[in-house]
């Protein structure tokens, strides 16, 4: 049976993660279930290659490892800070995420690492 995470959501609400499981289609669970009320943006649902950008989190707290994520979105720089796209990232324990607008600046289909 998977191991399932808790996902706190800066000032929104809660998801529960499963081990193996992108933090997006946890979140997206979480929406649909009215369980994250208050955030600012609602979340796409099928997304997960980075391409648009809404799903842009800060980790504030906890351990996730990474699939490659849109530098359109999401620079070097950013990814080392803890901002990442929650499509492009699997919780390893609870996390604590702040969600953050998307970048102005249209993506780039060669950004993909």
């Amino acid at each position: 049976m998977p191991v399932p995470y808790k996902i706190t959501v800066e000032n929104t609400g809660e998801a529960t993660c499963y081990e193996g499981e992108r933090v997006l289609a946890a979140l997206e669970r979480a929406q649909g279930f009215g369980r994250l009320k208050n955030l600012p943006r609602k979340l796409p649902v099928g997304c997960r290659r980075g391409g648009c950008g809404v799903c842009r989190a800060r980790v504030l707290s906890g351990e996730y490892r990474t699939d490659p994520m849109s530098r359109s979105h999401v620079s070097e720089a950013d990814e080392a800070a803890g901002l990442v796209l929650s499509c492009a990232i699997y919780a390893l324990g609870d996390l604590s995420l702040r969600l953050e607008p998307p970048q102005p600046n249209k993506p780039d289909k060669q950004a993909l690492i």
